[in-house]
């Protein structure tokens, strides 16, 4: 297989894995493993949170070197676990190159893993269920549920209106804490602040925490920082929404 075209292969397996959640050491073991495998020699990957930088040396020629960006940073374990399984089959040799950048190509087109609709419906089950388990009572499950499908819905919405993201996440939170807030008024509810919480705990970037900490522990400090960097400023965003939306209303 020519470099250019293994190049190619890795750097897609690279950034569909990166873009929909993976550690960055994940990334750097799976694109090294199917270099290797291809009888690459001198393989080096260098990951951080928005670029993938790869270089190996094909037998009687030069190092081949290239770098791809990544701004998307969106969340499908499914498609992470099926790029682990198109590597492995390639280290094993069930796969040639060409049909790993086949299923590569299927899997970064494909659509994820569950419709828009059932991920609101979720996050508005998640949010009823967690003002219950914060000490709300059964009241407080049906505002802190619409509270949080009007949150998702919304945050899917201006995601794709807005450039920075965490504006997006800023009026998302802001929005869910107004419905929440308003429910609870007009006596939807009774105890708004297990409401609201529950509203909050569906917006919680939950994966990006944990990657920042397995990716400090695992020695990659750069990408660590930036994915708690990341993750602080989400949290700053979600607080500041909800703080304006009792600014106003309480």
């Amino acid at each position: 297989m020519k470099a250019d075209r293994m190049m190619d292969i890795c750097l897609l397996a690279g950034e569909i894995m990166l873009t929909y959640g993976a550690e960055t050491y994940r990334v750097e073991e799976t694109l090294e493993r199917m270099a290797k495998a291809c009888h690459f020699k001198n393989v080096h990957c260098f990951v951080m949170t928005t670029g993938i930088f790869l270089s190996f040396e094909e037998e009687g020629k030069d190092d081949v070197m290239q770098m791809v960006r990544v701004d998307d940073r969106l969340q499908d374990l499914n498609k992470i676990s099926l790029v682990n399984q198109v590597s492995r089959e390639l280290v094993a040799g069930e796969i040639n190159g060409e049909e790993a950048w086949k299923q590569l190509q299927k899997i970064a087109k494909s659509s994820i893993s569950y419709p828009p609709y059932l991920i609101h419906i979720a996050s508005g089950v998640a949010g009823g269920t967690f003002s219950y388990l914060f000490g709300g009572n059964v009241y407080d499950t049906l505002p802190a549920f619409v509270a949080g499908f009007t949150a998702s819905w919304s945050l899917l919405l201006l995601q794709e209106f807005f450039q920075v993201r965490f504006f997006a996440e800023f009026m998302a939170a802001f929005l869910g804490g107004v419905v929440a807030i308003v429910l609870v008024i007009v006596g939807i509810g009774e105890n708004v602040d297990q409401v609201i919480i529950g509203t909050l705990m569906p917006l919680v970037p939950g994966i990006p925490l944990t990657n920042a900490v397995r990716d400090l522990m695992s020695g990659d400090l750069i990408a660590g920082l930036s994915r708690g960097a990341e993750t602080f400023i989400t949290a700053l965003s979600i607080a500041t929404g909800i703080a304006l939306a009792i600014a106003l209303l309480v």
